[in-house]
């Protein structure tokens, strides 16, 4: 970072004492027909993010306490823990955001939250409505800080917030992470796409190539979040392998050549 000091303290250290597992947490359950009852409730309204919480709930990810606990007991997640016990307050924080170098990945996320009316704790109101009861664990603060970056991958990637943009987040993100919750929305958005618009856009081409690039891309979560909105984006991208979407851009550009916006054609007949 060429000598620039990245200051941490956000919020205070976290409680070091809080258990991995609260012993109150109730153990994962597969559940894909309750799955996809909730994504066609999601299709019905993208912007109704209590049905994706719904989904990642049905369908749980095979090995996720495995890598949380790994990284919760690693050096670095050690050090996370204390210096970013939690990620909305900063991200939220647009005014000490602002204070970062211009072009870094902190002003682009600003002017992405800022155009599209969003915080990170209105992704946090959403799924505490979904999810009232917190348990404090380890765990929870590690699935959290994958909740927290949703936007900040967004900015990351380049992907929009129209369908097809939301789809390949939720691949990439599958990628880094893989959970079925993610590529079974991001595919089944993407059959529902083909289904109802008359088009050759490369809708699974632009899936895949999203789900490709996260897993070539370092795990987001692991890093510190502090440190990457510090770094200009252009060069962040690059040492994170993260290069444009090609197949996402020319689905769009085979959408408007139909007269089709990438950003409602879902409203439109098919």
């Amino acid at each position: 970072m060429g000598g620039m000091k990245i200051d941490h303290d956000f919020a205070a250290p976290a409680d070091s004492q809080r258990p991995f597992i609260h012993p109150e947490r109730p153990a994962a359950r597969f559940r894909p027909l309750k799955a996809l009852h909730h994504f066609r409730e999601l299709i019905k309204d993208k912007e109704d993010t209590e049905q994706v919480f719904h989904i990642f709930e049905s369908l749980p990810r095979p090995g996720f306490r495995k890598d949380a606990r790994a990284f919760v007991e690693s050096d670095r997640g050690r050090a996370l823990l204390a210096s970013e016990p939690e990620l909305a307050p900063m991200l939220d924080d647009h005014d000490r955001l602002r204070e970062m170098p211009e072009g870094s990945l902190a002003h682009a996320y600003c002017d992405f939250m800022e155009k599209e009316g969003l915080s990170a704790a209105g992704l946090i109101a959403e799924y505490d409505r979904f999810s009232p009861r917190k348990y404090n664990d380890l765990i929870e603060w590690y699935g959290f800080r994958q909740r927290d970056t949703h936007d900040l991958l967004h900015v990351l990637t380049g992907y929009g917030r129209d369908a097809l943009g939301e789809a390949c987040v939720l691949a990439f993100t599958y990628g880094q992470n893989p959970s079925l919750g993610n590529i079974f929305i991001a595919y089944a958005a993407g059959l529902n796409m083909k289904r109802q618009i008359k088009s050759d856009a490369p809708i699974f081409k632009a899936i895949r190539e999203a789900q490709k690039m996260g897993k070539a891309c370092p795990r987001i979560t692991e890093e510190s979040i502090v440190d990457l909105l510090a770094q200009p984006l252009d060069t962040l991208r690059q040492r994170m392998h993260i290069r444009t979407p090609h197949h996402y851009h020319e689905a769009h550009a085979r959408f408007r050549a139909r007269d089709i916006d990438p950003y409602d054609m879902l409203a439109q007949p098919a």
